[in-house]
């Protein structure tokens, strides 16, 4: 079972908006053992609309469509997906008409005939009421195929397709079972992995694929099998894992359960009732950033520093000018300085401090640019570790908040 996601919107196309809705309908898909066999921005232009839709029909099950369903002129995708199916007839819908009323009078909106037209839809349409917003969802089946019409405001999306779209999937189509596990690995690269595996990886079944997913200081394994018989999946997946874990037992990490790096971090505090703190330089917040991401993370995090200047570091975290002057800030000894005074500060169990040079010019520091300095400190000690990143800024950047987990999980995991 094959679906096809296509956005349509020309604020996709010139960057001015991202589209994570497409991220996240493949993933629901999955989970219900739809496969996602293309994914296609397209801008407001009907030939350019109808080409897609033409397109999308012979190689897809299931078409889901986001944007273009608003009262304005540029939303045309509801008049284009009309003429696709050949349909001239319009059918008004009383009851979106007093939806759009009773939301209107709530937030005081006065309603006006152009909110009609949100109520009107082709006559071969099937209804998808949206419970959030004016302009409710579309559902056709021609020529064996779906097609789903939905705005593209994210948090309406996601209620068209848990409460109307999904159920109607499974309603209609026997679908497979998609299963996943990933094995996270760290300290080599891909091709490196790819060869000491590949006569394991050539002896998979052909219902099992494998992926290489590559980021910044390792690499994740993922296995996904398709079929019908979901015991079968899990019991063969159990076991290719087993022989891959021998192959590979001095860099697998662990596996990835479906939760993010920093929810498992959140996890380990949890269970085990201590607490974290950060105290951040080259990245500027962003590692503390991520962690309160995570709903519930106030149970945990007891806050962040960012000191991105000398100032900074000496009026916030205390670190005495002559480590400064005799290490510079970029060193081992500083950010060593830092971990402990942010522990200490916030009364947090462990702390996480980095510094670094991203670049591109290497300021007040003579340390070489890319090179960052990673500790962990805890009532056991502070860990140091130094890393090279290269150029550019933002791979410094990003890199240095990944790596911090190299540290931490370690730490957490050995009370």
């Amino acid at each position: 079972m094959n679906a096809e996601i296509i956005t349509i919107g020309d604020e996709i196309l010139i960057g001015q908006i991202v589209d994570t809705n497409s991220q996240w309908i493949g993933k629901e898909l999955n989970k219900i053992g739809v496969s996602v066999y293309q994914i296609s921005s397209i801008q407001d232009e009907e030939q350019h609309i109808l080409n897609a839709f033409y397109e999308a029909q012979t190689r897809a099950d299931i078409v889901i469509i986001t944007g273009g369903l608003g009262p304005t002129k540029d939303d045309i995708t509801k008049k284009t997906i009309a003429k696709f199916f050949n349909d001239q007839e319009v059918v008004e819908y009383p009851e979106v008409i007093d939806h759009i009323r009773r939301m209107f009078k709530k937030y005081n909106i006065p309603y006006t005939k152009v909110q009609q037209f949100q109520a009107q839809l082709p006559s071969k349409a099937r209804l998808l009421m949206n419970q959030m917003g004016t302009a409710p969802g579309m559902w056709f089946y021609e020529n064996n195929t779906v097609f789903v019409s939905m705005p593209g405001i994210p948090y309406e999306m996601k209620g068209l397709m848990k409460h109307e779209v999904i159920p109607r999937i499974q309603e209609q189509f026997k679908l497979p079972f998609i299963i996943h596990k990933t094995v996270m690995t760290y300290g080599q690269g891909e091709s490196i992995i790819a060869e000491r595996i590949e006569s394991w990886a050539n002896k998979l079944p052909n219902f099992i694929k494998l992926a290489y997913l590559p980021s910044f200081g390792r690499v994740r394994l993922r296995l996904s099998a398709k079929g019908p018989e979901k015991q079968v999946l899990e019991d063969r997946l159990d076991s290719v894992l087993q022989e891959l874990y021998v192959l590979l037992s001095d860099i697998i990490t662990g596996h990835e359960s479906g939760v993010s790096i920093e929810e498992h971090i959140g996890n380990l505090l949890k269970d085990s009732g201590k607490t974290l703190c950060t105290a951040e330089s080259v990245t500027g917040g962003k590692i503390a950033s991520t962690l309160v991401s995570v709903a519930g993370s106030s149970l945990y995090f007891n806050g962040g520093i960012v000191a991105y200047s000398s100032k900074m570091k000496q009026d916030l975290l205390g670190i005495p000018d002559h480590t400064i002057k005799k290490y510079s800030v970029v060193s081992a000894e500083v950010v060593e300085a830092m971990a402990i005074s942010a522990r200490k500060k916030t009364n947090s169990d462990y702390a996480i401090a980095v510094s670094g040079n991203a670049g591109p010019s290497s300021d007040n520091t003579s340390t070489a640019v890319g090179v960052v300095f990673i500790a962990i400190a805890s009532a056991k000690g502070v860990q140091v570790k130094e890393f090279n990143f290269g150029h550019p800024r933002e791979k410094v950047i990003n890199r240095t908040a990944v790596s911090y987990t190299h540290l931490t999980l370690p730490t957490i995991c050995s009370v």
